[in-house]
């Protein structure tokens, strides 16, 4: 038996699949994994970046904004161009861009050279993202699938959790003013092999009938994620109040489209995102909001615990992120054997997660509040580590289960609208918890340990926000009542686990 059947378990699981399908997995991942560090790694770099190249802070501000604004908006257009043209074509033009634009921003003369190449790597990025979801569903069934999915929720939460440490320590390694620009010159070999290897390994499929691209779809929902995202991105610096009148105009401009998509789907055009994802594909729209909701504490927690740290308790950049790698070793292990479980318990497995997380993350805002000056670190550790073993038992699962019964021919604009639902969480986190700790800071006369509880506690309201939403899943899913599927298709089965 060879190497892909052992992986796969009973032959017959595997039969007409590509025998390259594993070694095809690991070149999307380590592509995925690079795109989605790039949106945190650069934090620690700021201010390198700004005395460098003498920029002032709202201008460096886009290097870190203009990244998650242009990866949010490429998502759902990306994937559905992926479904029409091919996935294997767009990840690699993919690719190749997100090489070239991370050697022009490491070789950035002037800030605004820097924040164009960042802008533009953010959009390879996110024309990235969908390609690798929509290819696990492309080469992958069965079993096997939910092992590829708790690879790559395993890549989404590393890749989240140890931005912060790998900026340190590519700082740490290369000396002098000009260290930060290895942060983008380190993507360009690994991202060179990667689409050398790609070329060789990801499966072609036969070109179907050409198909047009939904423009007033892409636009209206183009609008919308940017009205929403844009005072989050400048909350440090005012945007939630100068730019808050935005928020009903993306409200309205999302309404616009999601009335758009569904006169398109009743005429049976094409739309951008098919309503009937959300309405008919069972587990999609519940699994959709979860992860939305948990990225709003998963992705704001972070910055609350490097500014702790690093301000509060003067730590170095690296030092900041050591501390909360138990968390990220916690939840990679917690990832891969997650991958493993879904298809025997599955909501189940997520809902463990959620409480694991919640309880973990509870300890960690207690022991950060009360733990002796100088020991926080160390007492924290083993918080952190149960917090990241249910971290592990939530993306992973959430994204298999969410994506499960989504048509193939949909794939890509599934995950795209996915992932869209996770930035657009993390926007929110990462906006409104560092705001609240900095808030906690100036009513109390600079306590940075009662600062950073609060603000850890207020992320686990969005935790228990998804913990209700994975019980009313589960609810749903012991009590179907003749849902139909993507295709109209009348359906009384359950997941694996559930019935």
């Amino acid at each position: 038996m060879n190497r892909d059947a052992r992986a796969g378990g009973r032959t017959g699981d595997t039969a007409g699949l590509d025998p390259r399908r594993w070694k095809a997995l690991w070149v999307t991942l380590a592509t995925g994994f690079m795109s989605l560090l790039d949106v945190t790694i650069v934090a620690v770099a700021l201010p390198s970046m700004q005395r460098d190249l003498s920029a002032s802070a709202a201008a460096v501000q886009w290097v870190v904004s203009g990244y998650a604004l242009s990866f949010a908006l490429a998502l759902v257009p990306a994937g559905r161009l992926g479904d029409a043209m091919g996935r294997r074509r767009i990840f690699l033009w993919s690719l190749a861009g997100f090489v070239v634009c991370s050697a022009g921003a490491g070789a950035a003369p002037t800030i605004a050279w820097l924040v164009v190449a960042r802008i533009a790597q953010g959009a390879c990025a996110g024309c990235l993202a969908p390609q690798n979801s929509a290819l696990i569903q492309q080469m992958f069934r069965g079993a096997e699938r939910g092992r590829a999915f708790g690879l790559f929720g395993a890549t989404v939460g590393i890749s989240s959790a140890v931005g912060p440490v790998t900026g340190g320590l590519i700082l740490a390694l290369a000396h002098g003013t000009q260290g930060w620009r290895w942060i983008f010159y380190v993507n360009v070999p690994i991202g060179a092999v990667a689409l050398l290897l790609g070329l060789r390994l990801l499966p072609r499929v036969a070109r179907g009938r050409r198909e047009s691209l939904d423009l007033p779809g892409v636009v209206l929902l183009g609008a919308g994620v940017l009205g929403l995202m844009l005072p989050l991105v400048f909350a440090d610096s005012g945007g939630l109040r100068r730019l808050w009148w935005l928020f009903p105009v993306g409200l309205a401009l999302l309404a616009a489209f999601a009335r758009w998509e569904g006169w398109v789907a009743a005429r049976d055009g094409r739309p951008l995102l098919d309503p009937r994802l959300l309405t008919c594909t069972r587990g999609y729209a519940a699994g959709t909001s979860l992860g939305a909701l948990y990225f709003v504490g998963f992705s704001g927690v972070w910055l609350v615990f490097a500014l702790f740290f690093q301000d509060g308790l003067g730590y170095e950049p690296l030092d900041s992120g050591l501390a909360v790698t138990p968390f990220a070793i916690g939840s990679a292990a917690a990832a891969v054997v997650s991958g493993r479980l879904v298809e025997r318990f599955g909501r189940l497995l997520t809902l463990w997660g959620l409480v694991t997380v919640v309880v973990g993350l509870g300890a960690t805002a207690l022991i950060l509040r009360s733990a002796p000056p100088g020991a926080e670190a160390w007492w924290a550790a083993p918080a952190l580590f149960v917090g990241g073993v249910g971290s592990g038992c939530v993306i992973s699962p959430n994204v298999t289960m969410t994506l499960s019964d989504v048509p193939v021919r949909m794939a890509g604009a599934a995950g795209g609208a996915l992932q869209t639902g996770q930035r657009l969480g993390g926007a929110v986190g990462t906006a409104a918890l560092p705001g609240l700790y900095y808030m906690v800071l100036a009513v109390n006369g600079k306590n940075y340990h009662d600062a950073v509880a609060l603000a850890v506690g207020c992320a686990l309201v969005a935790v228990l926000g998804a913990l209700a939403l994975a019980v009313l899943d589960l609810h749903h899913d012991r009590h179907p009542r003749g849902r139909r599927d993507a295709r109209g298709v009348r359906t009384e089965h359950t997941r694996a686990g559930h019935g």
